[in-house]
């Protein structure tokens, strides 16, 4: 009795053998990979971020406050919004679960130099930052990982 072999040089047996073995693995695999990326622990922004994202209000110091919330694309929302001169406390929120953020003033884009940024914010984390405007005008902010992607917003500052 001959055995039959294909092009590879395997039998026909053992060709199954390994169709089955790498599409177990590959299962177990993806598997894996989903379970890492689903944490129960890490929610997304509680829901008053999400209800307050754009809106900016004044604390009892007088600073300025507005979240800005990112997700899993590459939008800020909100891309606009609007302050008077003064302090500004910017919080931005992700509800992403698989991107990383930052969010900086563009350098170049506004009538004075804002320095301040926030660097990187990870799934599920926000970060805060604050920052003096003197000049009004508009200011655009971007998230320097995805700029060539059109995550990019105006910050609009009138006197007070």
């Amino acid at each position: 009795m001959t055995s039959q072999r294909n092009a590879l040089g395997s039998s026909p047996s053992n060709l199954s053998r390994r169709a089955v073995l790498l599409t177990g693995l590959a299962g177990a695999g993806a598997l894996a990979l989903a379970a890492c990326g689903d944490d129960p622990e890490q929610e997304s922004g509680d829901t008053n971020d999400a209800a307050s994202a754009g809106q900016v209000t004044v604390a009892p110091d007088g600073t300025q406050e507005i979240t800005v919330l990112v997700q899993d694309d590459y939008d800020f929302r909100p891309s606009a919004f609007a302050v008077t001169t003064g302090r500004v406390r910017l919080t931005l929120t992700s509800e992403a679960k698989e991107l990383t953020h930052n969010i900086r003033f563009t350098p170049g884009r506004g009538p004075a130099e804002i320095e301040e940024e926030i660097p990187i914010v990870a799934p599920g984390e926000r970060e805060t930052v604050e920052f003096a405007v003197e000049q009004p005008g508009d200011y655009q902010y971007e998230c320097s990982f995805h700029v060539a992607l059109g995550q990019i917003g105006t910050m609009t500052v009138t006197a007070a």
